[in-house]
């Protein structure tokens, strides 16, 4: 604005404006007089002239300046609309549930308050309309949700702690969905979803960040039950946080953490702004669940945590008129997922429903739900092969035993309509366990786990008890005894009769298991238990893992192995290998070490007519044969050396040495003589000359 007014005073006083292309300088307002009477005409004309020019410029001044106001009016309305934009995007991320929670926990508790009791009228009987035959637990489960609003609640701590135990499939999680559903229905809850936090997942300190950035999320999140599994599984210094949370009210944070994105993150030393120092329950339910009781989790959390929680729920084994409600209802949504999806009207006749309440000898109702969904599968399979078009009716018996579809007079087994389970091919896989030589005691043991199989399975069948048996083996003996063959053909044979599911086989020794620094053994261990989930983990020598009481890395790995081993006693079998004496040294590293290993198999030495047989198969797999008059010398040798110094000359392993040794001695002997036969190794092609030294 001052470079324009200073412009218009130019003009006004006769100076060059700043718009004038040329340098002539403006009309002077005075000019030299000539005659009077010629004076006052030019001088009236000058003036004239003057004045028009400077109403022009101002005119021109006056353009100039609205042009500039309206290009700053449109400035203005850009930043408006960009400031109007910003405004909108930054609502929208407080919408988000983490930085909503950051200021929404006084008024929702308010909104809750208000609410009070009546929004949860009709809650128990929507409940009894899903879970059945849980009566008890569903009124317990009730006056633990009701308790904060007849006590008051307000603040940040826990709205409620609640500890819920039962066999699962018995309901627990479907009634918390249900009642999450319908109180925030009523308006009672901020959102129908629960927030499952698996501690199993954080099982070693290592992954600290990572539980306290979850469990943050967990609890300054929308939901307003923030539900914990799996405790036993947890890393005792995680457990004290939650107990921290139930017993205090917060737990204080031991670094330096903020707020980025809705997320947590460890500003380590820094010095930050708003740093956020504990954690809080946000005034939310702290929900934990497990199958054990109430002695469990004291052993876990403590006494005082016990002490503190604010109610106890429990479920119960199903008795047979909840299975049987639970089946109809099963029973109700197929047809409709049938009538609607397949397009078959079905019917069942009363005996499928009481077959089918009598799957299993679970507690739970998962055996009921399986049954009806590889039902539906099968449906699904006729519809597909067979294509018919229209809407047809089926019918749905039990015959001997076994479920059996009419769809319009073609009756067909379910069955027959499923996929075979892959078993792997158990006849090949006992076909290579025969043709090892020698170990019958260690065979024997092997065929008696399908037979315990085989013999479980028919008890759950009939409905009886199952009992499961550990499989978990040490194997000992002296090298070259077989171990390691053993348990590859234990991993294939397992998961060809069904007992595991992946049938792998993971082989470590200490260096796969213990670290080399603080902290680092525990991941690493549980590591390789994952991966060999659902398969078998064989650790050679074994005794390695423990080098005396101040191996502390050693025993942190057997600590680890021994909890994991618990964990997944139905997901792995573990098998330690090593030398006799050295494995019963190792058995003593820990209390619980010896008794999850029943099965002690002690592999012994092979004679000299095994290694005999040994050497015969080495030999065929190479693609040569033994002349018969090898075997006398070879059997004597072997029998030398195997009672002196089996161990050292390694069993097996001897055979194929011998072997390997007479494949290089025969090619040096018939490079010399072209008639010779190629595949036939004999008594010379052997140095057995240090049998008598051996012996």
């Amino acid at each position: 604005m001052k470079n324009d007014i200073d412009d218009l005073l130019n003009q006004v006083f006769g100076r060059r404006t700043r718009s004038d292309a040329s340098d002539t300088p403006l009309p002077e307002l005075h000019a030299q007089p000539v005659r009077a009477s010629k004076s006052v005409a030019s001088s009236a004309r000058r003036k004239k002239a003057s004045i028009d020019s400077v109403q022009q410029n101002v005119l021109a001044m006056q353009k100039e300046l609205e042009a500039r106001a309206a290009s700053q009016r449109r400035e203005i309305e850009a930043l408006n609309q960009t400031a109007l934009a910003d405004i909108s995007r930054i609502e929208q991320e407080l919408e988000t549930p983490a930085v909503q929670a950051l200021a929404k926990p006084q008024r929702a508790g308010a909104e809750k308050k208000r609410v009070g009791l009546d929004g949860f009228e009709g809650l128990d009987a929507a409940l009894e309309k899903c879970v059945f035959g849980q009566e008890t637990y569903l009124r317990q489960l009730c006056i633990a949700l009701k308790r904060p609003y007849v006590m008051n609640h307000s603040g940040e701590d826990a709205r409620g702690a609640v500890f819920i135990s039962g066999p699962a499939a018995t309901g627990r999680r479907l009634a918390l969905r249900r009642a999450a559903e319908f109180l925030a229905e009523k308006n009672v809850f901020s959102a129908g979803q629960i927030a499952w936090l698996d501690l199993s997942l954080y099982p070693t300190a290592t992954e600290e960040k990572l539980f306290l950035q979850d469990l943050y999320m967990a609890l300054a999140g929308s939901c307003d039950l923030v539900c914990f599994l799996h405790s036993g599984q947890c890393h005792p210094g995680f457990l004290t946080v939650l107990a921290n949370l139930v017993q205090k009210g917060a737990h204080p944070l031991a670094s330096r953490y903020v707020l980025q994105n809705g997320r947590l993150v460890d500003a380590g030393a820094s010095l930050v702004k708003d740093a956020i120092s504990q954690l809080t329950p946000h005034g939310k339910y702290l929900i934990f669940l497990e199958e054990e009781g109430l002695e469990k989790l004291a052993e876990r959390f403590g006494a005082p945590f016990v002490t503190a929680l604010s109610d106890f729920c429990q479920t119960q084994p199903l008795s047979p008129q909840a299975r049987l409600e639970i089946a109809r209802q099963e029973w109700s949504l197929l047809a409709a997922r049938a009538e609607h999806t397949l397009e078959f009207s079905v019917t069942a006749q009363d005996s499928l429903l009481d077959f089918a309440a009598k799957q299993g000898n679970t507690p739970g109702a998962q055996p009921i739900l399986d049954f009806f969904e590889k039902l539906y599968r099968a449906l699904a399979q006729y519809k597909l092969e067979q294509a018919p078009g229209g809407r047809i009716p089926v019918s749905v018996c039990v015959k001997d035993g076994h479920p059996q579809l009419d769809f319009n007079g073609t009756v067909i087994e379910a069955a027959s309509l499923l996929p075979a389970s892959y078993n792997g091919d158990l006849a090949a896989v006992k076909a290579e366990l025969e043709k090892i030589v020698g170990l019958s005691d260690v065979k024997e043991y092997v065929l008696s786990l399908e037979e315990n199989h085989r013999v479980q399975k028919r008890r759950e069948a009939q409905g009886l008890k199952t009992s499961g048996v550990s499989m978990h083996m040490i194997f000992t003996g002296n090298p070259g005894t077989g171990k390691t063959t053993i348990a590859r053909l234990i991993s294939k044979y397992l998961k060809a009769i069904g007992v595991l599911s992946g049938g792998q086989l993971v082989e470590v020794t200490r260096a796969d298991l213990v670290g080399k620094y603080v902290g680092h053994t525990a991941p690493l261990t549980t590591q390789v238990l994952n991966s060999a989930l659902g398969g078998v983990l064989f650790i050679d020598e074994a005794y390695s893992l423990y080098r005396g009481k101040d191996d502390s890395f050693g025993l942190e790995c057997i600590d680890t192995l021994v909890k994991g081993m618990e964990d997944h006693r139905d997901e792995l079998v573990v098998i330690l290998a090593g030398y006799t004496r050295e494995m019963n040294e190792f058995l003593s590293a820990n209390s619980g070490l010896k008794s999850r290993f029943p099965n002690i198999i002690e592999f012994p030495d092979y004679t000299g007519d095994e290694l005999l047989a040994i050497a015969r198969l080495q030999a065929k797999s190479k693609g040569y044969v033994l002349d018969v008059r090898c075997d006398d010398p070879l059997r004597t040798y072997f029998n030398a050396v195997q009672m002196t110094r089996a161990r050292e000359a390694g069993n097996g392993r001897l055979a194929r040495n011998k072997v390997e040794e007479a494949i290089l001695a025969q090619s040096r002997r018939v490079s010399r003589d072209t008639s010779a036969d190629l595949s036939t190794l004999i008594p010379e092609d052997f140095d057995l000359s240090g049998v008598v030294n051996d012996a």
